[in-house]
């Protein structure tokens, strides 16, 4: 019987009905005695909690969120971790759109009128015959662009390296310089990488059209804050994820002309994605009782002995 250790009580009654021995850890008391075959750890941890725990007794940490930045640099030598996917790309993409159109028909200069109970006629534009890029085409990508069909935009999909797929075609990173200044709207939505790390930097923004739209539903370390802050006004800059990360309460971003905030709220939160992210788990134990290997494994130490 394999060994599973849930991070609370309601994890617990997700899975108590599942032949496996449950055990309970919240990855910060002491780690439980003995081999766990599987620890779900917990959503609100930091990747650096990792650091403190014994590798060389559990198989697989499974994680409750789709970003893994940092759990390469914290998990010990020996130690695999696996994240979830097609938990939080679907509500991670209707925060994306929802901040495109906040920014093309300027809701929050509505907003802030309606709080000082101002009836202002302000001029905003649409999507309709707009250039879209998707800078990004995983799980996050593929789902904005699925939710933009309709809005009548021309959408210009960048991943990696450019390829062909069932959708289209897909340039790749090294168009960028061409690419950014054909388009109205960037959608950022990549993993964060040593080659995405401060991707959309002062170069990048110089590239687009003034007017254009920059939407960050990726990671906060995507974009270079400062280069933000510099094209603050000729660009519009929507983000619900920043660097440093919460926002300080005196950050000139809260006051910059042209950037909305949202609080880093994109994915689904605990009450929702529950069921989603314990079918996850549950499919991930079913392989483990059958002797298969685990499925989405995005840090390995144990082939390489390091951390």
């Amino acid at each position: 019987m394999i060994r599973v250790s849930v991070p609370d009580e309601a994890w617990h009654r997700a899975l108590e009905d599942l032949d496996v021995e449950l055990v309970r850890w919240d990855g910060t008391s002491t780690q439980p005695e003995g081999w766990l075959d599987l620890a779900v750890w917990p959503y609100t941890l930091a990747p650096a909690d990792l650091a403190a725990i014994d590798a060389s007794r559990i198989g697989l940490v499974q994680g409750q969120s789709l970003g893994y930045d940092g759990v390469a640099d914290a998990l010990p030598a020996g130690g695999r971790y696996a994240n979830v996917v097609g938990v939080h790309e679907d509500s991670t993409a209707e925060m994306a759109v929802a901040l495109l159109l906040a920014a093309v028909r300027n809701l929050d200069v509505f907003a802030a009128q309606q709080a000082q109970g101002r009836w202002r006629k302000a001029r905003s534009s649409s999507l309709v015959d707009r250039r879209v890029m998707l800078l990004g085409v995983g799980g996050i990508g593929s789902r904005v662009a699925a939710r933009l069909d309709g809005f009548g935009c021309e959408i210009v999909r960048v991943g990696s390296t450019a390829r062909d797929d069932e959708r289209g075609h897909v340039h790749g990173t090294a168009e960028l310089a061409d690419l950014l200044p054909t388009v109205d709207a960037v959608v950022v939505a990549v993993p964060l990488t040593p080659d995405t790390e401060r991707l959309v930097d002062a170069d990048f923004l110089a590239r687009l059209p003034d007017g254009a739209i920059v939407v960050n539903v990726a990671r906060g370390r995507t974009a270079d804050t400062d280069a933000v802050l510099a094209e603050a006004g000729r660009l519009r800059y929507a983000s619900d994820v920043f660097d440093p990360e919460p926002l300080p309460r005196d950050h000139p971003l809260w006051s910059a002309r042209g950037v909305i905030i949202t609080p880093h709220v994109g994915g689904r939160d605990d009450d929702e994605d529950g069921p989603a992210a314990q079918d996850a788990v549950r499919a991930q134990i079913a392989r483990l009782v059958a002797g298969e290997e685990p499925v989405d494994v995005v840090v390995d130490h144990r082939a390489v002995g390091t951390s």
